[in-house]
């Protein structure tokens, strides 16, 4: 059995190993030249102590020479599910395709234990795929995760749990996908439309609320604003009057305008009138908390899937 999955399979597990290995050897080296930038480490120069004139200098040469590849990266939370979906659409397309499910069904090996076999070699296939992308994409955002924290869209999507979640669900939209319509390319093109309404539905609408957010407020500096490390998720960001009602924008432009024919400094004009600054965040200690969350949620929906898969072949399917 194991032998006639790799021979039916062998052409996908291969490309998607190549294009993984390819694509590893590139961020392996770029990231080493990245991480030559922080003599202690781009983990010393994480929170407060990234405010040190070292570390400050190595940011800014990081940013100048490989911000262009962080920006690049931000594309690859598309790899997960083009591996997952990539694996799962021929998984029974492929033989209600080609009729070799007639042949494949009537052998000794059940069908159910056919089924078993199959979608276990090839999550197991899609797990190992994303995890070593995932393992080596997180040890090469080491340096811009020092700086922005991990809570940023282009870090929590590609490392983590949540990788890994997003291929299974991609794996098993597109098996439930090719079972239902038979047709290996449009369940792979399901697959990837239901991945990225999910991803964007959780993400903007899910993920804010997987815990209260924290509410930080306090006057505006007369100094100007403080300079930091932006490890923290900020959800909403502005300004209250000293009681702590929040100012619309258009009653903060007015307070612009008013510092304008002063002819006052705005941050001294507004730190005058007891004007503070508020925050509404998520702290940067509650990243894995919401990579189990967000992991969960995908790994439940993938399982549901897979059981629409098994319900259809128990069924037969013809």
């Amino acid at each position: 059995m194991t032998w006639l999955i790799w021979r039916q399979h062998r052409t996908e597990v291969c490309v998607l190993g190549l294009l993984v290995g390819l694509f590893g050897i590139a961020l392996l080296v770029l990231g080493t030249q990245a991480q030559d930038l922080f003599p202690g480490g781009p983990a010393r120069c994480a929170g407060e102590a990234g405010l040190d004139e070292g570390c400050v200098a190595s940011f800014r040469r990081l940013d100048e020479e490989y911000g262009y590849v962080e920006n690049l990266l931000a594309a690859f939370y598309l790899v997960p599910v083009l591996v997952g979906a990539f694996l799962g659409a021929p998984l029974l397309a492929r033989e209600l395709e080609d009729g070799t499910w007639q042949l494949a069904w009537t052998q000794a090996v059940p069908r159910m234990r056919w089924l078993a076999a199959k979608l276990a070699a090839l999550a197991g296939v899609t797990v190992t795929l994303t995890g070593m992308f995932t393992a080596v994409l997180t040890w090469f955002r080491q340096p811009f995760d020092a700086w922005e924290g991990r809570f940023q869209y282009d870090a929590f999507d590609l490392e983590g749990l949540v990788p890994v979640a997003y291929a299974l669900f991609a794996f098993g939209a597109a098996t439930a996908a090719g079972a239902i319509l038979r047709r290996s390319l449009p369940a792979f093109g399901v697959a990837f439309g239901a991945f990225l309404a999910a991803r964007m539905s959780v993400g903007l609408l899910a993920r804010p609320a997987y815990a209260t957010p924290l509410t930080t407020m306090e006057p505006v500096g007369a100094g100007g604003a403080k300079d930091g490390v932006g490890a923290d998720w900020t959800i909403e960001h502005g300004y209250a009057d000293a009681t702590g009602r929040r100012l619309s924008s258009a009653e903060y432009y007015e307070l612009e305008d008013a510092a304008d024919r002063a002819g006052a400094n705005l941050n001294q004009f507004l730190h005058a009138r007891g004007v503070q600054e508020f925050g509404v965040y998520h702290p940067a200690d509650r990243f894995w908390t919401f990579q189990l969350i967000e992991a969960s949620l995908f790994v439940a929906v993938a399982a549901v899937l897979v059981g629409v898969v098994v319900w259809r072949v128990r069924r037969r399917m013809i």
